[in-house]
């Protein structure tokens, strides 16, 4: 995400508790940390996002992609010379994925079985998040420094267009029939684009319940967005009209949003070290908080097993902030926290 460009995230100790339980529904199960693993390579790091089928969690580490799988609990292999890379998107469909190397303005296209590097697609400058519609076969890419967004065939793995955006991307979300939708944090909006006619249809305005929107889901069926805000809020947008139907309280830096369609259920990961839970559907209640590290601001959820994944590192409290502020981290100290169901 380009407000932050690397997440430098401190964490608490990882002696400290592993975190609270959560009541969700009546009769489900409580949520909690189930593991935090601890993983050698550099503490920086951006999206994160899950292939199911082959068990993997892609976690962006820089300069390459470590490929994590999630029985084990080990990085199994990696994707190489990703300068700058931010995020990971699974076309499960083609058996490719790909990635936005925001250094070198390109996208690594890469196979899902054997890792393997197999083209590099120029895009436009500041590649940050990106998604895979399978609707299209096209991967839509957010461009941080261009306000754009490049349209990578997926099948060709050329480029099928360029879309010019009236703010910064952030997050990019697909409904699987025909339209793309684009948080755009430094205008209080959330962009709507035809992903077959590839052209900009509506920006649709959340604040004053939204202020600046980073991370953000969606359920297709329910036609809602789900919107994570520098407000402290989670607010909820009826992805039809682009009006905002509800809002409710999160934690305090919030970066992304992740949505269980199966259980209704919607996780916001807060820089605070929560993870809101809220249910998806009206009236959108708080159904509690789970602590997992203290600046664990990403999170993205596999589908298969309704396992979350979050990352953070522990603070250097004895070098000195960095040019913009952030803490130091303390190196050796990239983790990797698991929150699931009891």
């Amino acid at each position: 995400m380009m407000h932050t460009m690397w997440r430098y995230l401190t964490a608490a100790g990882l002696s400290a508790m592993l975190g609270t339980t959560l009541g969700a529904h009546a009769g489900e199960s409580s949520y909690r940390v189930m593991d935090k693993r601890v993983l050698a390579g550099p503490v920086r790091w951006d999206y994160l996002s899950v292939d199911s089928e082959r068990h993997h969690l892609f976690l962006t580490r820089g300069d390459h992609v470590d490929v994590y799988d999630v029985r084990k609990r080990e990085v199994v292999g990696s994707i190489p010379a990703t300068p700058g890379v931010h995020g990971v998107a699974v076309a499960a469909d083609l058996g490719l994925g790909f990635s936005s190397n925001g250094a070198a303005n390109t996208v690594t296209v890469f196979h899902l079985d054997t890792l393997a590097p197999l083209a590099t697609v120029a895009v436009g400058a500041g590649p940050d998040s990106l998604v895979y519609d399978a609707a299209t076969h096209r991967v839509f890419v957010a461009n941080g420094k261009a306000n754009s967004v490049s349209v990578v065939d997926a099948v060709t793995r050329k480029i099928a267009g360029t879309i010019a955006l009236p703010g910064a991307p952030e997050t990019a979300v697909v409904d699987g029939k025909g339209r793309l939708f684009v948080a755009l944090e430094d205008r209080n909006a959330i962009a709507e684009i035809d992903t077959r006619k590839l052209k900009l249809v509506a920006e649709h305005r959340v604040a004053p319940a939204c202020d600046e929107p980073a991370g953000l889901a969606i359920d297709p069926q329910a036609g809602l967005l789900y919107a994570g805000c520098h407000n402290q809020k989670l607010a909820i947008v009826d992805a039809r009209s682009g009006k905002v139907v509800g809002a409710v309280p999160i934690g305090r830096g919030n970066d992304a949003v992740a949505v269980d369609l199966q259980r209704k259920l919607v996780f916001a990961s807060n820089g605070d070290g929560t993870l809101t839970v809220v249910d998806a559907a009206a009236p959108f209640a708080v159904r509690g908080t789970v602590d997992t590290m203290p600046r664990a601001r990403t999170v993205t959820l596999d589908p298969a097993t309704h396992d979350l994944y979050l990352v953070s590192a522990e603070a250097d409290t004895t070098a000195a902030p960095s040019s913009n502020g952030r803490a130091a981290l303390k190196p050796g100290t990239f983790t990797v926290i698991t929150v699931g169901a009891e």
